[in-house]
């Protein structure tokens, strides 16, 4: 089903030209992800197909009766209101029509007449189109799954993770038939982001998606529109699919151009020693040059982001926590934290909202003292700290004046010595958007700046809060580059899976109440522990089930000395295949479940489930067989 079409979109902000006669089409079911560099127009754009902006040129064409709602990349509430206030305001229409529908049940109960009934059918008809019935349920679950329970809480005293959460759940409440998504995972912590990514991918809705979590496009997007040079080129399949795919386009492209420029070289000859009287066929000649010459100029030389920074000299002592303890009123942040920070070590921190990470960051910057313990950095340590809050700049100072402020002159090496202009074009501002304001740049361009005046100060101790908020896919790979070379220690904390498994090699992991584990590994890897231990503890449980029902009906078993070494390995190898079973019987059941499953299918899946769950049964046998005779 076709919901809307694009036609010859084009919108220009002063003298930047964002895009020219763009144009799209979206279908039911379509999972689209936007991607582009910062300062692209990906948010324009979204705003224009949502009507909250006009484009300068073209129209948009919607399906009558279609429903579209916007998550901006920034949620702007009015702060004075608390968030029952804000829930009421948000859905003030829909719950118009809910007050309508229930005064006109009670008006036709009172009395039954063509003009009561009427007034039913018509509200009955709104309720319907609105999906209003189960508006009550959905708002209670969404309250509870996104951690908002206290409504009375006024909107100015929320974090900027709730304020996402808070945004999130009224977009998704809307039950749209597209959702707009402007980089829904920004703020986000990883659990949730988790869910996100589970309900996108797995319910019907359709969606035009900005971000810059890889793994969110990988599994959730079934088409990538990339917006480059102010037009669109679609790619179907997920992102890695549209890597593959933009690779082959452009190596055939390249081909091509570099064919234009040998037959432009030629015809420029033939043209320049022409004879001046010119008949049809040259003049036709003249015109197949310029096309060649179009072609052979169409593909300019792309600007690269190069971070390149040396960092002061480490001294043997870095950082020492000694038993460090922090906690605002009854709630415990960090817990009797011990550890000595070495040189090269490179660590995530992960956690829930609002569960003391950023706490941990400012104990170690001395921004906050510690109740008990202590915080002991190297004199030769020199910390640049990246803040989630982001750039602390006047709108109306210009780009190069924020940089200079800090130095005039910076030492990328022992050899080479940059003035601010050069480096700011280092990092992709040229000269032009030197002398803008800040208010003019992008949200992502505001990133890219803030991130060059933290690295500017060669910090030997890096701390980056949530670096990936904002920043376009070709930055953070050039960042992720950088920090791989970077020789110094670095403390990370982001919600980006894909970032984290490419930047840092152990886990400091918040559980709560001040508890912080230390993992060695990667993120995936420390998922991946996860579920298994999950899974472990399941098939413990149901072997533990299944023993005392056995105990019940089975003779003991006879018993021996020790088990073989065939049967250890089997009593080692069985818990974990009892889980993996386990976890697919539970996916099987929400197969059965949802309604969904054509007739073959539900055949399929009911023998499936029958030959489970007597592997399982007949598994859990084994494995107190085995138990047994230990």
């Amino acid at each position: 089903m076709h919901y809307l079409s694009v036609e010859n979109l084009s919108k220009q902000h002063a003298e930047n030209i964002l895009f020219r006669d763009l144009s799209l089409g979206l279908e039911k079911g379509d999972k689209i992800a936007l991607v582009a560099r910062n300062g692209a127009g990906k948010s324009t754009l979204m705003r224009i197909v949502a009507g909250i902006e006009e484009a300068d040129e073209g129209q948009i064409s919607v399906r009558d009766g279609l429903r579209l709602a916007l998550l901006p990349q920034e949620p702007d509430f009015f702060e004075d209101q608390t968030i029952r206030e804000l829930i009421n305001g948000h859905n003030n229409s829909l719950l118009s029509v809910i007050k309508a529908y229930t005064a006109a049940m009670e008006k036709h109960a009172e009395n039954h007449n063509k003009e009561t009934e009427l007034q039913l059918a018509e509200a009955t008809s709104k309720m319907d189109l609105l999906q209003a019935w189960d508006y009550e349920r959905r708002l209670s679950a969404l309250l509870q799954r996104f951690n908002i329970s206290d409504l009375d809480q006024n909107v100015v005293s929320l974090s900027g993770g709730q304020k996402k959460r808070l945004s999130l759940a009224l977009t998704l409440l809307d039950n749209p038939d597209v959702l707009l998504l402007d980089e829904p995972t920004n703020h986000l912590d990883i659990d949730m982001i988790e869910w996100l990514e589970k309900h996108l991918s797995q319910s019907a809705v359709t969606f035009i998606m900005v971000t810059h979590d890889r793994y969110f496009l990988d599994r959730v997007c079934n088409q990538i529109l990339a917006l480059n040079r102010g037009s669109l080129q679609r790619y179907s399949g997920n992102y890695s699919r549209f890597l593959e795919q933009r690779v082959i386009r452009e190596e055939v492209l390249k081909t091509e151009v570099d064919k234009a420029r040998k037959l432009m070289k030629k015809e420029l000859d033939w043209i320049q020693r022409m004879p001046k009287a010119r008949t049809t066929k040259s003049k036709a000649r003249i015109d197949s040059f310029e096309q060649t010459k179009d072609k052979a100029y169409s593909l300019p030389s792309e600007k690269e982001l190069k971070l390149r920074i040396s960092h002061s000299r480490i001294g043997g002592k870095i950082l020492e926590m000694s038993k460090v303890t922090k906690s605002y009123g009854d709630k415990l942040m960090v817990s009797d934290f011990t550890y000595t920070f070495k040189k090269g070590d490179r660590i995530g921190i992960v956690g829930q909202n609002g569960i003391g990470k950023s706490t941990f960051l400012n104990l170690i910057t001395g921004k906050v003292i510690p109740e008990r313990g202590e915080v002991s950095p190297g004199e030769t340590i020199k910390f640049g700290y990246y803040r989630q809050e982001g750039l602390n700049a006047r709108d109306d100072q210009r780009v190069l004046d924020v940089v200079t402020e800090i130095a005039e002159f910076f030492h990328v090496s022992k050899s080479v010595t940059l003035t601010a202009s050069q480096f700011l074009h280092h990092f992709l501002f040229d000269a032009e958007m030197q002398n803008q304001t800040v208010s003019t740049l992008s949200g992502g361009e505001k990133r890219r700046l803030y991130l060059l005046t933290i690295l500017i100060q060669n910090p030997n101790f890096l701390i980056l809060d949530e670096p990936t908020n904002d920043l376009d896919i070709v930055t953070l790979s050039k960042l992720e580059e950088f920090l791989s070379d970077y020789t110094g220690c670095l403390l990370l904390v982001s919600h980006d899976r894909y970032f984290l498994d490419h930047t840092i090699d152990q886990l400091f992991v918040f559980e709560g109440k001040g508890q912080i584990n230390h993992f060695p590994g990667n993120y995936s890897i420390y998922r991946e522990s996860k579920i298994k231990q999950g899974q472990l503890e399941k098939s413990t449980e149901s072997v533990a089930k299944m023993k005392s029902q056995v105990a019940k009906t089975e003779k003991p078993l006879p018993t021996k000395k020790k088990l073989t070494y065939a049967e250890l390995k089997e009593y080692d190898a069985i818990e974990m295949e009892i889980g993996e079973l386990e976890e697919e019987k539970k996916t099987l059941e929400e197969k059965l479940n949802s309604g969904e499953l054509a007739f073959t299918e539900l055949q399929e899946v009911s023998g499936r489930m029958a030959a489970i769950i007597d592997t399982i049964e007949n598994k859990m046998l084994r494995w107190i067989e085995l138990e047994d005779l230990k």
